[in-house]
């Protein structure tokens, strides 16, 4: 076969259309047949997973279940690292290691590192390839390659309503409060305040919410309006289609 040159290349037309919508039919029969419900755990033995709670499929590197407890209505994205412990088969206890509370989104790629303790708010929600992390490796030594010095764990705790942006890195020992935004990219360690906006690396506060002031500094941006009481999707629909027109 020449170089470069596709192995379809002989099919007709007709042919090569036949098998790309056979290989989509197959893969979308895989990502249904392989999701993780509370109903079809598949292999998985999570010490809870809760009603509506999904783990598409394919999953990343999943273990330590015992120790994770997964809340009602989650969504966890293709390839989603979820682990309790520094390797499988560990008995870590008689108590959680890794917890979601219930509605939480975590997107696609993301890793939750669960070594010592990590419990995620309610309703907290992540965009793609976030990164949370209870340990992190030690650099006591400067003579010895820094992954093969002993890790050091601390707890990581996510209060409710987070907004936590994509490529976001949550180090050991941090503690954000509720309703929080993490810019996409920041480097959070230690406490974020609640109703705080941080971005960077390392991740500083940019926004905050005063009881008397409101936002500060202000948002640059009006707030949305409100739908006015008693109005209907039937009503809401034909306003957008009367927009379209």
């Amino acid at each position: 076969m020449p170089k470069n040159r596709s192995p379809f290349a002989p099919l007709t037309a007709w042919r090569r259309r036949a098998l790309s919508g056979a290989v989509h039919r197959c893969w979308r029969w895989a990502r249904e047949a392989g999701a993780v419900t509370a109903e079809h755990p598949g292999g998985l033995r999570f010490a809870r997973i809760g009603e509506g709670t999904r783990l598409a499929f394919p999953q990343g590197t999943v273990f330590g279940e015992p120790w994770i407890r997964l809340g009602d209505h989650c969504v966890i994205g293709e390839q989603v690292t979820l682990t309790a412990g520094l390797m499988p088969d560990l008995d870590l206890g008689p108590d959680p290691i890794l917890t979601l509370g219930d509605g939480v989104v975590l997107g696609r790629g993301s890793h939750v590192v669960a070594d010592t303790t990590v419990t995620i708010g309610a309703d907290t929600y992540c965009g793609p390839y976030v990164y949370i992390t209870s340990t992190n490796h030690s650099y006591d030594d400067p003579h010895q390659p820094v992954g093969k010095q002993w890790p050091r764990m601390e707890p990581v705790s996510i209060g409710p309503g987070c907004w936590i942006g994509t490529g976001a890195v949550i180090l050991p020992g941090a503690r954000l409060g509720r309703n929080v935004v993490v810019a996409a990219g920041a480097v959070v360690r230690g406490e974020v305040p609640d109703r705080a906006v941080v971005a960077g690396a390392p991740a500083r506060v940019v926004r905050g919410w005063d009881e008397e002031k409101g936002w500060q500094p202000p948002l640059r941006t009006p707030a949305p309006v409100p739908i006015p009481e008693g109005v209907t999707p039937e009503q809401l629909l034909a306003v957008a289609q009367l927009d379209e027109g």
